[in-house]
């Protein structure tokens, strides 16, 4: 009997569905797109009105024929794709592939993956919203042609193998011109003066300067704070007023996407990629013991603080029966979404409320742990009652001085009880005090300080801007921020984005040539321009239309006009050894400062940015090669180095008369049953390191850490691998997904991560 077929993205939510649903349905996974524009060329008619040339993805065909074979077999189809743009796209696609035959064909969609939101979208299944995938046709149409067309003139004016994006370019100007700010920026000295005061009853507390003469305190050097500072230890202090009330603090709304990556950037210090790939895991389902694969998220793509009512009523029962009634307010609670949001989803949410994080801390991972408990959190106090706080404001007078002490008293914790004491809540106590009351200097603490430059972005505040400023979409933050490191054009810096010398060229070559595309505004209203066109209120051919327009003129422009700096940005600096500019170069390794009169004169450098954007040099570290052989084929030493992508190797020193090279080998032997390979040291082409078997391809085993040839106590595996993480600092660990043994590297007991 043939079954109905439905066709999910994920192969997790494949296990996930059919638990629920059991043999009643076939379920299949696309695995993401599987068709799309083509890698080796432009794969758009300009001339027939930017008519895509889609094709299967490389790599998908085994996919696409087993989705064929699945359908073939069935009655109906349920296209079920993730529920926003792309999830609309992958949908069109399967159908496409799909559709010769006589089987229906429906889309349907659902917030959270649970029986009854499964059933409730096969009872309710809709056609494939066309505007939505013309929207998404459109948006990959448009970068397609920046990339495309720009990429190739970066190529030619200043490296190969650089990319430029519609977004990403914009989101790089924003880390730029903040560098820029910075360097530009001149401190100003002030002058802070905190006063120690003690009343007829403890505690001794502080009071900050507030006014002089009943204006804002302007104390801009030493001369002119020592002067207010004796003026001020020649007058008795009292208090000059006193204000006390009652203030309510309400709780912030639900996650969505760009609060929640900011939250767990800051919280738990994940990049904006771990935070989305976790919070996948979390969507499609995860294994919890006796209870099988759950899903413990909403769909985590969203833009809207909305919330669905049987979700509302689920948190007010948890609150109430778990809480207490007074934990929850005496009306529920609605957070307006703001105007620009496309409001296709619920906020991020618990499927259940009742499923703690408590309760689920022994089944997950400690990263998808950390990000339940935070989700769980904030949408807990979302529902919840006020914190209610009694704040006390005491002024007090010191000759023209007035300083002000403030006083925190929390009454009742209301949403603080689940979310916690934020920045501000804590307790702050003042002493009873009362009007004309006199008291005591114990201390005048005068500090000197000066005016900061505007901060450098983290992961969070980019999100935060490219989110207030319209840049982008709640799918597309963690992307724009990988691509600014994964191309190089940025790298983070104590948890901070600082420019590289290639992305501050690229970005103000583009900006300089590409002014439209590169206006924050601009791209904001292009963001506003998909959207109606998923709306159906624009045409999509003619938004693209509207858009070369601008941007052929400027292309043509551009390849004229644009400066080359493939051979060296100039620096102003000189070279030493033979007198012509020195300038920076961009090589495979990363910037360098070269002469220009290479090949004759050789003479290179490291160099830094100093805070005012000036160059200085750092002399290059030439280190000693380590010997660490006979070369078996010549009898020269073999020694230790390092290829272009970062993994050691071992060579002999004869070359090029001798080419001999061998991998570098851990001494570990490959833990696969059977194989008699070694694991030996790889780096993958981003130059991230891992240990492979030299039997490869024959053995693909392969682990990202350090191999220890020491069996695991707890599940039997062959080795162990030494990490090093924040929380545990070095320490050894089973590579078994499964197993969670780990041991600390000081000999105490092994620890649980459970």
């Amino acid at each position: 009997m043939a079954k109905e077929l439905i066709i999910v993205e994920s192969p997790a939510k494949v296990k996930t569905i059919k638990k629920f649903l059991g043999n009643a349905y076939a379920v299949e996974a696309s695995v993401g797109h599987v068709r799309d524009l083509p890698t080796s060329s432009l794969g758009v008619d300009e001339k027939k009105n930017f008519a895509p040339q889609y094709q299967i993805i490389q790599g998908k065909q085994k996919v696409v024929t087993r989705l064929r074979e699945a359908a073939a077999k069935a009655k109906r189809i349920y296209l079920a794709p993730d529920p926003d743009r792309e999830g609309e796209a992958i949908a069109w696609h399967v159908a496409e592939l799909l559709k010769d035959g006589d089987r229906p064909i429906h889309r349907i969609f659902f917030n959270e993956i649970t029986a009854k939101a499964v059933r409730e979208a096969l009872k309710n299944p809709r056609e494939i919203d066309e505007k939505l995938f013309l929207s998404q046709q459109a948006r990959r149409i448009l970068d397609r042609l920046v990339g495309y067309k720009v990429s190739p003139l970066l190529w030619k004016k200043v490296k190969r193998g650089i990319s430029a994006g519609r977004v990403q370019s914009v989101a790089l100007k924003l880390v730029v011109e903040r560098e820029k700010e910075r360097q530009a920026f001149v401190p100003e000295e002030y002058w802070v003066f905190k006063a120690l005061l003690a009343a007829a009853e403890p505690p001794v507390f502080e009071a900050e300067l507030w006014k002089v003469a009943g204006k804002k305190p302007v104390i801009g050097d030493a001369e002119t704070a020592s002067a207010l500072r004796a003026e001020i230890l020649d007058s008795p202090f009292a208090v000059a007023a006193m204000v006390e009330k009652e203030r309510a603090k309400s709780p912030p709304p639900p996650y969505i996407t760009s609060t929640l990556q900011q939250a767990a950037n800051q919280r738990l210090g994940f990049s904006a990629k771990r935070t989305m790939g976790a919070a996948q895991r979390l969507y499609e389902g995860v294994e919890l013991g006796e209870r099988g694969t759950v899903a413990l998220i909403t769909y985590m793509r969203t833009d809207s603080v909305r919330i669905a009512d049987e979700a509302r009523q689920a948190a007010r029962e948890f609150i109430v029966d778990t809480l207490g009634p007074e934990f929850y307010p005496d009306k529920p609670r609605f957070f307006k979404t703001k105007a620009s949001a496309q409001d296709a989803h619920e906020a991020i949410r618990p499927v259940d409320p009742a499923v703690t994080p408590d309760d689920v801390r022994a089944s997950l991972p400690r990263e998808q742990y950390a990000l339940y408990k935070l989700i769980w959190e904030r949408f807990l106090a979302s529902q919840m009652a006020e914190a209610r706080f009694w704040d006390t404001t005491a002024e007090i007078k010191a000759g023209r001085a007035l300083f002000r002490a403030k006083g925190q008293r929390l009454i009742f914790p209301g949403y603080l009880k689940v979310y916690g004491m934020e920045a501000g809540d804590e307790a702050k106590t003042l002493p009873p005090l009362a009007k004309g009351q006199s008291l005591t200097l114990a201390e005048l603490k005068t500090d000197q300080k000066f005016t900061q430059p505007p901060p450098r972005y983290t992961e969070a505040s980019l999100v935060r801007e490219l989110e207030e400023k319209g840049i982008g979409r709640p799918s597309t933050y963690a992307a724009i921020i990988s691509t600014l490191i994964d191309r190089e054009y940025a790298r983070l810096e104590e948890k901070h984005f600082v420019p590289s010398e290639l992305g501050t060229t690229v970005s103000d070559l583009l900006s300089d040539h590409f002014a439209t595309i590169m206006d924050v505004g601009f791209t904001a209203g292009m963001e506003a321009a998909l959207d109606e066109v998923a709306e159906g209120q624009r045409d999509w051919v003619a938004l693209l239309t509207d858009f070369t327009g601008g941007f052929y003129p400027a292309l043509e422009k551009a390849a004229e006009d644009m400066a080359a700096v493939k051979a060296g940005k100039e620096t102003g600096l000189v070279c030493e050894k033979c007198g012509k500019p020195m300038v920076i170069k961009f090589g495979r390794m990363g910037e360098f400062l070269a002469c220009s009169g290479y090949p004759d004169c050789k003479n290179t450098s490291n160099f830094v940015r100093t805070p005012d954007g000036g160059i200085e040099l750092v002399a290059r570290q030439v280190d000693e090669p380590v010997v660490v052989g006979k070369c078996p084929e010549c009898g020269k030493d073999l020694v230790l180095k390092k290829s272009r992508t970062g993994s050691r190797f071992v060579a002999c020193t004869g070359y090029p008369a001798c080419k001999h090279a061998e991998p570098f080998r851990t001494g570990v032997a490959c833990p696969r049953e059977g194989c008699g390979g070694e694991l030996v040291e790889k780096s993958s082409k981003r130059g991230k390191i891992f240990y492979s078997c030299d039997q490869y391809p024959q053995c693909d085993y392969a682990v990202w850490d350090w191999p220890v040839a020491e069996p695991c106590p707890k599940c039997g595996s062959k080795i162990l691998v030494k990490k090093r993480t924040q929380a545990k600092g070095e320490h050894l660990a089973c590579p078994e997904k499964s197993c969670r043994y780990t041991r600390s590297l000081d000999g105490n007991d092994p620890e649980d991560t459970e």
